[in-house]
């Protein structure tokens, strides 16, 4: 269960959710879409391309050389103990590579996405046939959902507890924008919902229809609009991976030079660990994202040089405000020798 945090206007988490259903899509999964915000046949129409082996390097070929360009100039400007700092590669070499590239700037082909079997579920087109269907005790939407979903999950052979006769396959599990007012829910409306158990029961049952089954699941969420933190907390704990998308659109961050080269923060608080009550946390504390011509990237966050002179004092200040945001990433050989820089 994969639990992502929204960024504040939507845009990059949509992204990334998109990503996940193409590549259910290219591997031949099934795929379920779930929403209320907007019709999974939309969602699925708007997926990006996929870019296969052959034609990776002649897609992109202009994008990488630019971007060793960019790196050559900037190692003789980086500070000497950032260059020995492992870095994240944009885009692995063919030896690393773990699943598939995609073009952002252009659309699935529509018989590609015929091609594997997909399920909808739009939540106001299912609450029209029976408004007032209520079970365990929980907002109607989730309750319905949990139906759709166990549904689909003991007719089409994914119940690993049930033997099955046909070829096995995965089911990809996509619910956008779950816990928002469009539910039904409230929880994002006050600090204290009249009913403030909906979202973590159904979490709850969710989670145990994915642990007997052969399927994965990806859940955005608008932490951002959640007042509760109690429930944020029960929600992270019934999660496999958390993470967090920070957009810097209208924020402070859009125009300090720290982070001129991103377009927003990748927060990793909870990845999961096999045999173990408690779940691992990241050592990774500087990632960032940016959205190029063609592609959308994670990287590891490099901390520009120092500015020169002719900048003011209070621009200074800023960035180094900034930095110490970072010091767990970043700077992380500086801890406790305050007095040197280096």
């Amino acid at each position: 269960l994969v639990f992502t945090e929204e960024d504040k206007y939507g845009l990059y988490s949509n992204l990334l959710f998109k990503y996940f259903l193409a590549e259910g899509i290219v591997c031949g999964h099934d795929l379920f879409v779930a929403s209320a915000k907007e019709h999974p046949d939309n969602i699925l129409k708007e997926l990006p391309a996929p870019l296969l082996d052959d034609t990776y390097r002649k897609e992109l070929g202009d994008e990488a050389e630019a971007v060793k360009s960019e790196d050559f100039q900037d190692s003789m400007k980086i500070a000497w103990r950032y260059q020995n700092l492992p870095k994240m590669e944009a885009s692995p070499t063919t030896y690393t590579k773990f699943g598939h590239y995609y073009d952002v700037s252009k659309k699935m082909p529509p018989e590609l996405c015929q091609s594997v079997k997909w399920h909808s579920f739009y939540l106001h087109e299912e609450l029209s046939f029976e408004p007032k269907m209520k079970a365990w005790n929980m907002n109607s939407g989730y309750a319905r959902l949990l139906q759709s979903i166990q549904r689909i999950i003991s007719q089409e052979g994914f119940d690993g507890s049930d033997p099955q006769k046909k070829q096995r396959n995965v089911l990809r599990i996509g619910i956008q924008s779950l816990g928002s007012v469009l539910w039904g829910d409230d929880v994002c409306c006050s600090d204290t919902p009249e009913d403030p158990h909906s979202l973590t029961k159904f979490l709850y049952v969710l989670r145990g229809l994915l642990r007997k089954s052969l399927s994965a699941c990806i859940i955005t969420v608008p932490a951002h609009l959640m007042q509760n933190k109690a429930i944020m907390e029960r929600v992270t704990n019934l999660s496999d991976m958390v993470v967090g998308l920070e957009s810097f659109i209208g924020s402070e961050r859009e125009t300090n030079p720290l982070y001129k080269d991103y377009h927003g923060l990748v927060h990793v608080h909870q990845i999961p660990r096999l045999n173990s009550l408690i779940c691992d946390v990241s050592d990774t504390k500087d990632l960032a994202f940016r959205l190029k011509r063609k592609l959308f990237t994670i990287e590891r966050l490099h901390l520009p040089p120092d500015l020169s002179d002719t900048v003011s004092r209070a621009s200074k200040q800023d960035l180094a405000g900034s930095a110490k945001l970072l010091s767990s990433g970043c700077g992380a050989m500086a801890i406790g020798k305050k007095h040197l820089d280096f």
